[in-house]
């Protein structure tokens, strides 16, 4: 009843289903929840888009000493990306030094600074109301204690380097995390 191409295409879907399933599983649970683009309607879901993948998350605030950054954390998400490299940022105003609005944040992000890696929409990254994806981190480093704390995760998602604001994402200690977790991949 099946010819040899319906055969082969039901082969293909079951490699291409098994495929998804396996990178579904490896993906740790934290990462695994839908998240809200800053100043946009559009969710991303972390499992989704780097499951397998390195990352390098960042809290974010746009009235911070070290909102420049933006340019060095872009440089780094231009530099590795086609290297695997997934690099989010998460705006947050634990530190009261966020935007008031969030078009505002997004103005500050996407028009002063260019940045064109995905930004999530402000929320906590500190404490018992921290969003699962810092629970996640805090629980296997520290939390941040300032805006632009770096963490460097390794492809099947644990964290492999800590960076504290004033490490700037062009340093040496940060790259040389960076180029390890690509490399690794």
């Amino acid at each position: 009843p099946y010819g040899e191409a319906d055969m082969r295409a039901l082969i293909a879907l079951a490699l291409m289903l098994t495929s998804a399933s396996v990178l579904a599983a490896e993906c740790p649970a934290y990462l695994n929840h839908d998240l809200r683009k800053l100043h946009s309607s559009e969710s991303v879901n972390l499992c989704d888009m780097a499951a397998g993948r390195p990352m390098l998350v960042v809290n974010t605030a746009s009235r911070c000493g070290f909102t420049g950054q933006f340019d060095g954390l872009e440089q780094v998400h231009q530099e590795y990306r086609d290297q695997g490299l997934v690099v989010v940022g998460f705006a947050s105003n634990d530190f009261r030094q966020e935007a008031d609005s969030e078009a505002e944040a997004a103005s500050v992000c996407f028009k002063n600074y260019g940045v064109t890696f995905t930004m999530i929409a402000p929320t906590a990254v500190t404490g018992n109301a921290a969003n699962p994806v810092f629970q996640g981190i805090n629980s296997q480093s520290s939390q941040p204690r300032w805006n632009f704390h770096k963490y460097v995760l390794n492809s099947r998602g644990e964290v492999v380097g800590a960076f504290p604001s004033r490490v700037k994402p062009d340093s040496p200690e940060l790259r040389s995390v960076v180029e390890r977790v690509v490399a690794e991949r």
